[in-house]
């Protein structure tokens, strides 16, 4: 029998080999792609671009993130963010970040991905989100690298494997850095988006030797600036953001406002620039991960990624203006995507449990 924690073959592989029947002739796991090149990425000169730390690889300072939003099972709601990754690669979008935790968002982009034909040409943010069946079992997390390659139809090295929100990371470090020392992934991170844990995310960019770090960040919740995007400039770590807007948290609080006259002035005309703009102006972000299903705000996102950024001076002139705006103060206490509503497997298991259970966090 096959060793479960075996490689599974590329698409290219398998073809090569003749089928799947063939597959098993294939080369062994360290060989797969240890000599994989890193993929050609052409990005429009006038767009903000960040160099991981340590390589002279450059990312486009914002990127797409797909909780929730491209958790879809509709025809509708397919061909919405079908649209969204379109126009993200379009305006010179080179980052998608996903997960296996995030329902169809795999299966989606992965479909998205070969009709535009970027599979090996996107920069692939992805997570493992596993356990085992017994303490140092790693076969949970290499089928979940498996089902990786195959929704996203991947004939290189995944590019990013974070540790997600830090499950079983005492394992999963390590083994990251097993497959990144195979070939099988070219950088590792970890990840967590609750505050109450960024000490402990910290301690971890600290330690570890991980590539890159992805962090809850945004003008409303600035904690990630105390620890861990200190620990990551401290030591060359690739910083990733997520919830930069909140979870459409900041636009609900603005949504009767008009972005300031002192923000025009420097192009930022949408609050998403305004928002996004605060968060990249920060010299250790590397990229921000907005995630939408609308097309028309996709293109407010992206548009951040253009122009001017403000200074030390304008961050903080902008932090003063959002206190200025009632609700700003509280908005960690309303619901992630206020007024919206998701037709997909995350959605219906959350709901079928709540339904279930006689108790729910407030």
């Amino acid at each position: 029998m096959r060793d479960k924690r075996e490689w599974s073959p590329t698409r290219r592989q398998v073809i090569t080999a003749g089928g799947l029947g063939a597959a098993a002739g294939v080369l062994p796991a360290e060989a797969v792609h240890a000599s994989a090149p890193i993929p050609a990425r052409t990005v429009p000169d006038d767009v903000i671009t960040r160099t991981i730390p340590g390589t002279r690889e450059r990312l486009p300072a914002i990127g797409l993130g797909t909780f929730m939003t491209f958790d879809t099972v509709s025809d509708r709601g397919r061909e919405r963010i079908r649209e969204v990754a379109r126009r993200h690669w379009q305006e010179g979008g080179r980052v998608f970040d996903v997960s296996p935790l995030y329902g169809r968002s795999e299966v989606n982009l992965g479909d998205f991905a070969s009709e535009m034909r970027i599979n090996d040409r996107m920069f692939l943010a992805n997570k493992i989100w596993a356990t085992g069946d017994h303490l140092w079992d790693d076969g949970h997390a290499a089928d979940s690298l498996r089902r990786t390659v195959k929704r996203l139809s991947l004939d290189k090295p995944v590019d990013l494997m974070q540790c997600h929100s830090l499950t079983n990371v005492d394992v999963i470090i390590p083994l990251l850095h097993a497959w990144k020392k195979e070939g099988r992934i070219r950088y590792l991170g970890v990840t967590h988006h609750e505050p109450t844990y960024f000490g402990v995310l910290a301690s971890w960019v600290e330690r570890a030797e991980v590539d890159f770090v992805q962090v809850h960040y945004s003008i409303h919740t600035r904690a990630a600036e105390e620890r861990v995007i200190r620990a990551a400039a401290d030591r060359g770590v690739a910083v990733l953001v997520n919830m930069p807007l909140e979870k459409a948290r900041l636009h609900k609080i603005v949504e009767n406002h008009q972005v300031p006259d002192f923000a025009r002035e420097l192009g930022m005309d949408t609050w998403s620039q305004y928002f996004l703009k605060w968060v990249i102006s920060n010299p250790a972000v590397t990229c921000a991960l907005p995630a939408t299903t609308n097309p028309a705000h996709l293109a407010e996102n992206v548009a951040a990624m253009r122009g001017e950024l403000p200074d030390a001076e304008t961050r903080d002139r902008m932090v003063r203006h959002m206190e200025t705006i009632p609700g700003f103060d509280e908005l960690a206490t309303m619901p992630w995507y206020p007024g919206k509503t998701f037709n997909g497997l995350v959605s219906t298991a959350q709901a079928a449990v709540r339904k279930r259970s006689p108790w729910w966090p407030s």
